[in-house]
């Protein structure tokens, strides 16, 4: 049917030479050159002018279609060898997913022979490297990935991460900065960022980064917590201030933070410490005193008492004590630490009036055991004062020195064959037994009697 087509295409051109050459007679001169010129009938240009416009249009036709073609073959070709990068590096990061390293170690280097270009294939031996402990080769691979994709958030975040696991934070906050010029407002990036500066105690930087990151706001359920932690670093700031002796700008932020956070337990007890690095003993005791009143938090005992005895003025002591048990008169915490106190001050009836009171009212401890055994010693009652050191001590008569678990430090007076806590078994050993393990052998110089 297409050879029919074709012939009479060619009877019906043939068919219309003719005819055009019967009524076109007339012959054609046409110059190439001044001197230079051919002649030939109308008939023969106008169809030779028709064959040469036919013979151009085929020509480009033809070379569309070559170069279609083979843009198509280099397609097909180009997604063929996608595909099947694309499958060894998945099936690399399934054997990695699956533990075997070597295996995975093995097709995501094919992966990445095959394509030295494609970023995952990186970032995922970087993770094979780093299971195998080959932190370097991880770091290489990484900085080859951002070589090639600077802007590539998980590869700044990925080699950031290295950094800090290979102690090295300087460059890890370098990494974080750079996503931070990508991304100034990557919550992620400023809390990494955050965490390293918290972690060199440079609580300046830290203060500003947590400011930035409440101002980037945060997830709903992470505001409150987000907000304690920029008490925290504001903290964190006066108390350096103190410590660099800077006590006027440490006390101006201690108070703005109490305000703001009463029950925020460490600025009260700061606040009193600088009071006292100025030697202004009253304004500290009166913050200490006021705090214990609202927390009940024993350290502001211990603060007072050791102010006190500092100042040489227990009287002062004993007289907040007085009052205190007057108004709280079930408070087992602060006739704990006045019976401490009378036993320091050599008061030892009165001591152990209130130390035998909160024993018969709370529930065992051993600081309880040590104070009555203390009173006893300097009453002379040996007996009685050995036998609340074994208490402290929790000793019994068959010298039962208890067990610990090696992997999480849980105790036990019996050895067990499986830690509750954390699940493993032949984990528990005597509880020094780490503290003697390494040691070598000295041989004790004895005393000789009457020497």
């Amino acid at each position: 049917m297409t050879l029919m087509s074709f012939l009479l295409v060619v009877i019906m051109f043939l068919a219309f030479f003719v005819f055009f050459s019967g009524i076109n007679p007339q012959e054609m001169t046409i110059f190439f050159l001044p001197d230079s010129s051919v002649t030939y009938p109308v008939t023969v240009v106008v169809i030779g002018c028709i064959l040469v416009g036919l013979f151009i249009g085929y020509g480009f036709h033809l070379y569309g279609a070559l170069t279609y073609g083979m843009r198509n073959w280099l397609r097909g070709r180009g997604e063929k060898r996608n595909k099947e990068i694309e499958t060894i590096y998945r099936d690399g990061v399934g054997r990695l997913l699956s533990g075997d390293i070597k295996k995975a170690h093995a097709l995501l280097q094919k992966a990445i022979d095959k394509d030295p270009n494609k970023v995952e294939s990186y970032i995922a031996l970087a993770s094979v490297n780093t299971q195998e402990g080959n932190q370097q080769g991880a770091i290489t691979l990484l900085r080859k990935a951002k070589s090639i994709n600077g802007k590539s958030l998980e590869v700044l975040f990925k080699l950031a991460a290295t950094y800090e696991d290979l102690g090295e934070d300087d460059s890890a906050c370098k990494e974080i900065e750079e996503i931070l010029e990508l991304e100034k407002d990557n919550r992620k990036a400023i809390r990494a960022l955050r965490d390293l500066h918290m972690k060199h105690q440079r609580w300046e930087q830290a203060l500003e980064l947590q400011k930035r990151l409440l101002k980037a706001g945060p997830s709903g359920n992470r505001i409150q917590e987000e907000k304690e932690k920029l008490l925290s670093i504001r903290y964190e700031v006066a108390r350096q201030k103190l410590a660099n002796n800077d006590e006027d700008q440490a006390i101006s932020s201690l108070k703005q933070i109490i305000k703001e956070a009463p029950e925020f337990t460490a600025a009260r007890v700061t606040l009193g410490d600088a009071y006292a690095q100025q030697n202004n003993a009253e304004d500290a005791a009166l913050i200490w005193q006021d705090s214990y009143k609202k927390l009940g938090r024993s350290v502001f005992l211990s603060r007072l008492e050791n102010l006190y005895i500092e100042q040489e003025d227990p009287q002062s002591l004993l007289s907040f004590y007085s009052s205190a048990l007057m108004a709280r008169s079930n408070d087992l915490v602060l006739r704990f630490f006045y019976g401490k106190l009378c036993l320091r001050l050599e008061m030892v009836d009165e001591a152990l009036e209130h130390i035998y009171t909160v024993e018969s009212s709370a529930p065992d401890f051993p600081q309880i055991h040590l104070l009555l055994a203390e009173a006893h010693r300097r009453r002379n009652r040996i007996d009685e004062a050995i036998g609340e050191y074994q208490k402290a001590l929790g000793v019994d008569n068959q010298l039962s020195l208890g067990y610990v678990c090696d992997c999480c430090g849980t105790t036990s007076l019996e050895w067990m064959s499986r830690c509750e806590q954390c699940g493993t078994w032949g984990s528990y050993s005597i509880a020094f037994r780490k503290l003697i393990e390494d040691r070598k052998v000295v041989e004790p110089v004895i005393p000789q009697p009457g020497a």
